[in-house]
């Protein structure tokens, strides 16, 4: 692990340089990837130079213990001896985390897609609930939401439901932070609309796709056919009386992608060709790792959009992970965007099957 420390704080040596050269700095791409690898690795050195410090600090308080003739420096060092000594292997266990392989999508912006299941309304009204949570958590993360592509549905005279809702997140913790989100998350409350008092049952689901960078996923145009239409919906506004709705059609994958939520015919066909770009690059990364997978057994799932992950009981105010066997009583909390104690023991038993995977 140390030798694979010092060739890293080299590797960092370099790019302090290299962050200098005019022409890296003319050149935002490659700009943007040597910034994103000297933060990560900055990390890492960082940990390795405090734990260097405090191996010295022990051999130190070490050397002044065997020297010491006073009783009272005695005790002193004895105590830095100690404490220095409870410091090391939590400073070793976190350099192995860093040094785990790092996720080629960590620091990229996602695209949320949640789509109501079964329940009907209820279900549509659930997978607005779901995305509330997610925008509150964000706001917390200084994570930052911008709405693709949305079908609303009004449900007893208000609205606050979707049949489908697609939103960019950006910030570098977007990826890491909701990357396990993915897959059925279920519901059991009494429906708003529920005269008798009865707990329903319904779902949503949820797909956490990153974004790819342009030179990843090259689209030959002849494989795409775009349609415009006129935008439909709620509303009555100019997005409604011109031909501003796009839909492209991936011809040889046969995906479809609807963007009608902006104005501006230009800005729904940016926004509807990020989509698919997102959507073809998850299927060809889970055809990719298919083979892999299946022989893999993974900790907190695998995240595809069938297998379900997590429940919401409101009548007992219980959140239950079923992935990691989490169980929290405070439901109410969580819904208003106190998430991070999810993602935590999420995150943490993900690492814990690295761990174990590169032990």
């Amino acid at each position: 692990m140390f030798d694979r420390l010092e060739s890293l704080a080299q590797r960092l040596e370099e790019l302090d340089r290299a962050l200098m050269d005019p022409a890296v700095l003319s050149n935002a791409k490659k700009m943007r990837d040597l910034s994103r690898e000297h933060s990560h690795l900055t990390g890492i050195i960082d940990c390795w130079r405090e734990y260097q410090e405090t191996e010295a600090g022990i051999a130190e308080s070490k050397e002044l213990l065997a020297e010491a003739d006073d009783a009272e420096m005695r005790e002193l060092a004895k105590a830095e001896i100690n404490e220095l000594e409870d410091e090391l292997p939590k400073l070793r266990e976190k350099l192995r985390l860093l040094l785990l392989p790092k996720d080629p999508y960590e620091g990229r912006p996602i695209l949320l897609e949640i789509r109501a299941g079964t329940g009907g309304d209820e279900a549509a009204l659930f997978a607005g609930d779901l995305f509330r949570m997610y925008q509150r958590f964000g706001e917390r993360q200084g994570l930052r939401f911008e709405i693709m592509s949305s079908s609303g549905v009004t449900v007893g005279g208000g609205s606050g439901g979707f049949k489908e809702i697609i939103a960019s997140v950006s910030g570098d913790s977007a990826y890491s932070r909701l990357r396990f989100e993915s897959g059925v998350h279920r519901v059991q409350r009494v429906p708003a609309t529920e005269s008798q008092g009865r707990i329903h049952t319904s779902a949503a689901t949820v797909a956490v796709l990153p974004e790819p960078d342009e030179v990843e996923l090259k689209i030959d145009q002849k494989d795409l056919r775009i349609d415009t239409m006129r935008a439909g919906g709620p509303g009555g506004q100019s997005v409604n009386t011109t031909d501003s709705a796009v839909r492209i059609l991936h011809i040889p994958t046969g995906l479809i992608v609807q963007c009608q939520d902006e104005k501006s015919q230009l800005k729904n066909k940016d926004k509807a060709m990020r989509v698919m770009k997102a959507r073809l690059l998850e299927r060809m990364e889970a055809e990719k790792h298919a083979e892999e997978a299946a022989a893999r057994k993974a900790q907190v799932g695998s995240g595809d959009r069938s297998e379900r992950i997590r429940t919401y009981n409101f009548p007992q105010s219980r959140l239950t992970d079923h992935r990691i066997g989490l169980t929290l009583y405070k439901l109410d909390n969580i819904m208003s965007g106190d998430l991070q104690e999810v993602t935590d023991a999420l995150m943490a038993a993900h690492q814990a099957t690295l761990l174990e995977e590169h032990a």
